[in-house]
């Protein structure tokens, strides 16, 4: 399982965004010792039994555990040794992230070596003034991640990384050219800073990245105001650490879930107020209640006959659809060389990222329920949205092959999976169920599980449901946003369609002349 897929299931699962240190510090070793009565013991035994005490404690309150290396290489021989043992401790499914700030191209490789292969790290912290060579041996282990640091809080730094201006400084340059060395799931930005405006800056020219704060904050409108400006647009992509002094308490777990609670106190407040800011300022529509007590669609957005009263909440989405493109009604010949009264073309969608959001979102809605552990995109139509509910949802993507290749690797899956995985199957146009249950077959035959598949558009929807028969024969339970029924009736009641339309429409479908 790669770096990225571990660390968005562990903040899915802990529903956390903190992270930890595991750096033996003499001084808080000696201060953690005295508080349980363990003085007099040797510096190696004190830290093998504080590394295992904090793990214990926080073990269900953070993504990922960040041991410095350097910390651990001053120690020698059994400072490895003791990292080791780190390694073993830290629970599956949760990243290790080895701290070493690695800037030194001549033993770039063999410290890649060391750290992936021998130690089984899952991702390090790199200095970026040497360039893109820097991370380019860590890079070639595809599993893995790379943490770049962006800025540093010592006041010294600030000569250098903010240079030559605060309009343009050094570090904003960083974190712009580094984007370009690696995708989101595989580089990571370090911000060392406790002045939100820093961070802020960091966010806004690396808005998809994964930031890790390194500094400490101890006043909760600190924290506040770093979240503000660090979250991302799901209300993730920020990583906070645990501050030094709660690691030595004894009631480590208990102050962790409390930090815990608070920060998903704030994102929730936050991804509320982002809602509601994006409801102002892109005009959209908000039901209003009417003598029927039912929503009614915008002035724009009524037929030429007169105000037409809609209660469907996805009104807005399905007009936009028919608007962009999406939804076309004539005389159309399909790839089967079956003639209908429509096509359907979302491949626009993905053009439109305001658009392309709204459908995701609908999507989301559908599988509230839906029990999974990945998601698996019918190639190719829906692969792009399959992607983007894996990054909306923190869910992995996998998908099967449509061909095999008779090159190459040769597999039938791609993606990162265990054989007994819960998969929910995404397609965007349900028409026959072929191309589902092929991918199902495929799924399945690797070990995968299979119960629930999940479509933008059925085609059958109410009149013509043998496409939803074949698959709930087959054992499969069938969700879909909309169907073709439905879509009608919110373009004749918009206007889009005229009656003469609406009604060849209906009764060719009821003819059963276009294909299930």
């Amino acid at each position: 399982m790669g770096f990225f897929v571990q660390l968005t299931e562990a903040i899915s699962r802990n529903q956390t965004l903190l992270v930890t240190g595991l750096d033996p510090n003499p001084e808080m070793l000696n201060t953690w010792a005295q508080g349980r009565g363990m003085g007099g013991r040797s510096f190696l035994s004190l830290a093998r039994h504080w590394i295992k005490a904090v793990i214990e404690a926080t073990a269900d309150h953070v993504c990922a555990y960040k041991p410095s290396l350097g910390f651990y290489q001053a120690l020698g021989p059994v400072g490895l040794e003791l990292l080791r043992e780190v390694r073993e401790l830290v629970p599956p499914g949760i990243p290790l992230i080895v701290d070493a700030k690695h800037g030194d191209l001549n033993s770039s490789s063999a410290l890649a070596s060391y750290l992936f292969k021998d130690l089984g790290a899952d991702a390090v912290t790199l200095s970026p003034l040497a360039g893109q060579d820097i991370a380019a041996p860590f890079l070639l282990y595809h599993q893995r991640a790379v943490v770049v640091t962006c800025h540093s809080s010592n006041p010294a730094a600030r000569r250098i990384q903010h240079y030559p201006s605060e309009q343009d400084p050094l570090y904003l340059q960083v974190v712009r050219e580094c984007q370009s060395w690696g995708t989101p799931e595989q580089l990571l930005l370090e911000v060392g800073t406790s002045d939100p405006e820093i961070l802020a800056r960091v966010r806004q020219e690396a808005p998809e990245r994964f930031l890790i704060l390194r500094s400490l904050w101890a006043e909760e409108d600190r924290l506040v105001a770093l979240l503000e400006a660090g979250l991302s647009d799901s209300a993730d992509g920020l990583l906070l650490p645990l501050p030094q002094n709660l690691l030595v308490e004894a009631d480590i777990a208990a102050r962790a879930a409390a930090l815990k609670a608070r920060i998903d106190q704030q994102r929730q407040h936050w991804l509320e107020r982002r809602s509601q800011s994006r409801q102002d300022s892109c005009q959209l529509w908000v039901p209003q209640p009417t003598s029927g007590l039912r929503p009614m669609l915008p002035e724009s957005r009524r037929g030429a006959k007169g105000p037409e009263v809609v209660a469907d909440p996805h009104a807005e989405l399905i007009l936009d659809l028919f608007d962009i493109g999406c939804l076309l009604f004539g005389e159309y010949v399909q790839a089967s060389g079956d003639i209908f009264s429509y096509y359907i073309d979302l491949r626009q969608i993905i053009s439109d990222p305001n658009l392309f959001h709204r459908v995701l979102h609908a999507y989301s809605l559908a599988m509230a329920e839906l029990a999974f552990d990945r998601i698996a995109g019918i190639p190719y139509g829906s692969l792009p949205t399959a992607t983007g509910l894996s990054l909306l949802l923190h869910k992995p993507l996998i998908y099967p092959r449509k061909e095999v290749k008779a090159h190459g690797a040769r597999r039938l899956i791609e993606g990162d999976f265990e054989e007994g995985d819960l998969v929910v199957v995404v397609d965007d146009v349900l028409i026959t169920g072929g191309s589902v249950l092929d991918g199902i077959a495929k799924l399945e035959s690797s070990g995968l599980q299979v119960q629930d598949v999940v479509v933008f558009i059925d085609h059958g929807g109410t009149t013509d449901c043998r496409a939803r028969q074949r698959l709930e024969t087959g054992g499969y339970r069938l969700h879909a946003v909309l169907d073709i029924d439905r879509i009608t009736r919110i373009l004749h009641g918009a206007g889009r369609l005229d009656g003469a339309q609406t009604r060849l429409l209906e009764h060719r479908r009821n003819q059963g002349m276009e294909p299930s």
